[in-house]
């Protein structure tokens, strides 16, 4: 674990970056007066003068108080002047190890106002001069949460790839385990949601990384994912049932129903529940609005797909009854979906019936031993043609 002195700050703190990201869209305006108030009160805890001043000529809802600006510009030359004085005394007089920290110190403060390009730099003058595999470590996770914080993806690949070596080294149980959170937080924002959401479940009973995001933000993304990637049968017994998982659903009960209802197929209710999913967790999040139709798309498919397998063949009036929809809306869906591949019927427009046509096990076993079998035969024709 990490020792006290190694306590992970939530610099920069990414609650801000999401409260900028909620004032930034219009269609999020009923959240626009918390997440303003918010905003302004992290930026001056944090005295983030130059991030405040970027941000308030890009963001429409959010005035420059040039007070409050001049401020936080004077506390930042008041704490840099005295942190470049601690430095140039520590080079003078000092041993590896103070300068180190004095290094750190710096580039640490430059993080927590968000001073971007001079905080790359001071962190990466910081890992060059720190000798500690474990605050190297620490260095390489705050980049990354800098390139989080700025949504900066080369910063953040960049640093999960660099965090990953310096961990093959000897990294401890507890940085280890940070970095799957960090690793799974990124597969996330590239839609990679299947080894995102097996990160997320591998770091649920161990997470400690408070600095990037909240426990229950962290567990209500996990379930978001997981009840998409898992099957059924391990979406009981790795979510369901899961300790960690049910302490957080009877506080947040609108995604208890939301994956219970699946699970159960209850398929009106689930619908009910995807909808206000989108609308309370997906729209507004910096990381999953972007992702927020595919995920709805894929979520429905998958609740088609779940029923359909359970029968030959049902009317499409009990399927719009079980879904809680019009027979009309049913039939487009499905038609939408059956051409693309995505779902395994027809459409008996005459009778109103869906008939599954998924091939059996057993046929897609025996095309996958006439597949390999004609590799294995081209190969070796091509082997006796060489040799002969």
């Amino acid at each position: 674990m990490s020792s006290s002195e190694d306590v992970v700050l939530p610099i920069p703190n990414l609650k801000l970056a999401q409260h900028h990201f909620t004032l930034a869209t219009p269609e999020l305006s009923h959240l626009h007066d918390a997440a303003r108030e918010q905003l302004l009160a992290g930026i001056e805890k944090d005295q983030m003068a130059p991030w405040y001043k970027h941000i308030a000529s890009t963001t429409p809802t959010l005035q420059l108080d040039s007070t409050l600006l001049d401020k936080m510009e004077a506390q930042n030359k008041t704490e840099l002047d005295a942190l470049d004085a601690r430095l140039a005394e520590a080079e003078k007089t000092e041993g590896e190890t103070e300068i180190s920290d004095a290094l750190r110190a710096r580039a640490t403060y430059l993080t927590r106002i968000g001073d971007k390009e001079n905080a790359v730099k001071a962190q990466e003058l910081a890992l060059s001069k720190t000798p500690g595999l474990g605050s190297r470590i620490d260095i390489v996770l705050t980049l990354t949460r800098i390139g989080f914080f700025f949504a900066d993806h080369a910063l953040i690949t960049e640093n999960l790839t660099k965090a990953e070596e310096l961990i093959e080294e000897g990294g401890d149980w507890d940085r280890r385990n940070r970095l799957k959170v960090y690793q799974g937080l990124h597969m996330l924002s590239i839609r990679s949601f299947k080894r995102g959401g097996e990160l997320f479940i591998d770091a649920l009973s161990t997470f400690t990384a408070n600095e990037l995001l909240e426990y229950n933000d962290f567990v209500t993304l996990c379930v978001i994912v997981n009840t998409l990637t898992l099957k059924r049968v391990d979406l009981k017994k790795k979510l369901l049932v899961a300790p960690e998982v049910t302490q957080v659903l009877l506080e947040v009960t609108d995604l208890a129903d939301y994956t219970k209802s699946l699970y159960e197929c209850h398929y009106d209710k689930f619908f009910v529940a995807l909808a206000t999913l989108e609308q309370k967790f997906l729209l507004p999040s910096r990381l999953l609005r972007a992702h927020a139709r595919y995920y709805v798309r894929e979520m429905r498919i998958l609740a088609y797909a779940q029923l359909l397998e359970s029968y030959r063949s049902l009317t499409l009036e009990s399927m719009a009854r079980a879904f809680g929809v019009s027979v009309d809306f049913i039939d487009n869906e499905l038609a939408r979906f059956i051409s693309t591949g995505r779902l395994n019927c027809t459409i008996d427009k005459v009778n109103g019936v869906v008939e599954t046509n998924r091939p059996s096990a057993k046929n897609a076993r025996y095309e996958t031993v006439v597949k390999q079998g004609d590799i294995l035969l081209n190969s070796i024709q091509r082997l006796s043609k060489v040799l002969y």
